[in-house]
């Protein structure tokens, strides 16, 4: 009787998970809208972009539920029109710092008891929200502030935000309803409780949708958070802030907190209620983190959780097998979509010499057709200026060595312009030298370097490319022969977390292709995934043994 209890129990229990998670167990990508002309999207967000136009909003440190201002007073200016101011900020100082993190952790307990049915729902109707009322809203503040075309900011501030918030609010709830197996007399239970402290997310500017998902998926599993955005995304980050709250999520749960790299990065890895930093931005950057982890470790609470995405160094490799108008299209949308400026945009190809001269003629008269400029005046614009003076200068400095060197050709491009914006030519370079700094290091702009090499040689190539470069994000393969195609995937197993065959190296859809890599480029955790959000979890297994225990011998020692 006993027993048939116990296993009615349990299985009440999880029928009523699996009510809850039937709920959004059918949730698929949100659509990517297409902006036609005469289309309400289109006609939506132009009212938005010009609701935006010539204003310059006034964003502050949130902290604590209430707006902060500091001394340190900065905008965040548009990249094609860098005399055009779109947000006012201020940094916050280590002592504000300290000051989230203490309102952030005052509501740890609470934030990680409530159920997590109740967690999900904030995120879903925040996604909600994004899908509806507030997309034009967000993809205009993207677009003015980061420069994005149109079809840009669509696949990311909408789109992959979206699916982020609802996907990770799905696999929450897939990982509570899968429990562990019951014996008689005993039922089990696993818990997933928030991390122990507070995770700084730190976000880059190339993505509105990352800065949601990394505040926002450790918020989800009961953490608390401290978000320093990019300063270059700051009117999109804030957006995505305050959508958050209007979806209930309580204050403190996230700090909105801009400030400078080094003393956000000093403060919080000072702080003992350090649990985990969820970042994306440079390899510098993140070592840096990692040391002062390391250096203060006697002093945490718990082991905090390390997750990084540091960009990469992506390569298109091209058999002679290849179709060859694949080969070009996707080339020119790897490389020059928004600037380049993607995490897994293809900066280094490799071409056999028998299909050179064929791809070479479809590159650059394809490229002259690319019109640069401001994505918001003129929708035919395919991608805009680089993000900001830093940028600009770094990508100026390659196009220097690329006019200098003698193992180097620029074919098309090669041009900068800083007057109005930050503006950079497509710019497609050969190199006769396959180890050239050109090859190995990460450029983040609209710049590609080919190698070109003998076709009967390509095995070797296959070993180039994986020994290249430190990095190891997305790389492609173009093949029309499956034996090749095969051997390229076994050769290439490491120098890519995210390969795609025939089909350019960018584009990673959330739920279809989580994205991460190993090496440089990052801890591949693999955001997008249902394997993602373990990342921000402290599972608890739980017993509970329904009969008194009479003997502590065993049978045999009878």
């Amino acid at each position: 009787m006993l027993s048939l209890l116990i296993r009615r129990t349990v299985l009440h229990s999880r029928q009523r998970l699996r009510l809850i998670h039937s709920e959004i167990k059918d949730i698929k990508n949100e659509p990517v809208l297409e902006f036609r002309r005469g289309s309400p999207e289109l006609a939506a967000l132009q009212k938005a972009l010009k609701d935006l136009q010539g204003k310059t909003e006034e964003i502050p440190c949130m902290v604590g539920g209430e707006e902060v201002w500091t001394k340190d007073v900065r905008y965040q200016v548009s990249p094609y029109d860098h005399s055009q101011k779109v947000a006012k900020y201020c940094y916050a100082d280590k002592e504000l710092i300290n000051k989230a993190i203490n309102a952030a952790v005052s509501v740890r307990r609470d934030w990680d008891l409530k159920p997590l049915r109740d967690r999900a729902e904030i995120f879903l109707k925040a996604a909600d929200l994004i899908s509806g009322p507030r997309r034009a809203e967000v993809l205009a503040k993207t677009m003015i502030g980061q420069a994005k075309t149109i079809v840009q900011a669509e696949i990311d501030a909408a789109a992959e935000l979206i699916d982020f918030l609802r996907f990770n609010a799905k696999y929450a709830l897939d990982l509570q309803n899968d429990q562990p197996i019951s014996c008689h007399p005993s039922t089990n239970k696993m818990v997933y409780r928030g991390l122990e402290g507070f995770v700084a997310a730190v976000s880059p500017f190339n993505f509105t949708a990352i800065g949601g998902n990394l505040a926002g998926a450790p918020a989800l599993m009961g953490g608390v958070v401290l978000w320093k955005p990019s300063d270059t995304a700051i009117l999109s980050g804030y957006a995505v802030y305050q959508i958050l709250l209007e979806a209930g999520l309580p204050p403190n749960v996230i700090q909105f907190v801009p400030a400078d790299g080094p003393v956000f990065g000093d403060t919080v890895t000072s702080s003992e209620h350090l649990a985990g930093i969820n970042f994306t931005g440079s390899v510098q950057t993140f070592k840096r983190l990692w040391k002062q982890v390391s250096e203060n470790l006697d002093q945490y609470r718990t082991f905090p959780r390390l997750a990084g995405e540091c960009g990469g160094k992506n390569f298109h490799f091209v058999h002679k097998s290849a179709d060859v108008n694949s080969v070009v299209n996707a080339t020119i949308r790897s490389v020059f979509e928004y600037g380049g400026q993607k995490c897994s945009a293809c900066s280094r190809m490799y071409v056999p010499d028998s299909l050179w001269p064929q791809i070479k003629e479809q590159l650059i008269e394809e490229v002259k057709k690319i019109k640069v400029g401001n994505p918001v005046e003129d929708l035919s614009t395919f991608f805009s200026a680089v993000i900001d003076e830093k940028a600009f200068g770094r990508i100026r400095k390659w196009l220097q060595h690329a006019h200098s060197s003698p193992n180097l050709s620029i074919l098309t491009g090669g041009k900068c312009d800083d007057t109005v914006g930050y503006f950079v030519e497509p710019t497609i370079i050969e190199t006769k030298d396959p180890k050239d700094p050109i090859m190995e290091e990460e450029i983040f702009g609209p710049v590609l370097t080919v190698y070109v090499y003998p076709g009967n040689k390509y095995e070797e190539i296959l070993h180039l490319i994986d020994a290249t470069s430190p990095y190891g994000l997305t790389g492609a393969v173009f093949a029309q022969d499956k034996g090749v195609i095969n051997e390229a995937t076994r050769l290439l197993r490491n120098a890519a977390g995210n390969f795609y065959i025939n089909d350019k190296s960018t584009g990673a859809v959330v739920a279809q292709q989580p994205f991460g890599g190993s090496r440089a480029s990052g801890t591949n955790d693999k955001p997008g995934g249902p394997h993602y959000i373990l990342r921000w979890t402290s599972p608890q297994a739980i017993k509970e043994t329904h009969v008194p225990l009479t003997e502590w011998k065993y049978p045999y020692m009878s």
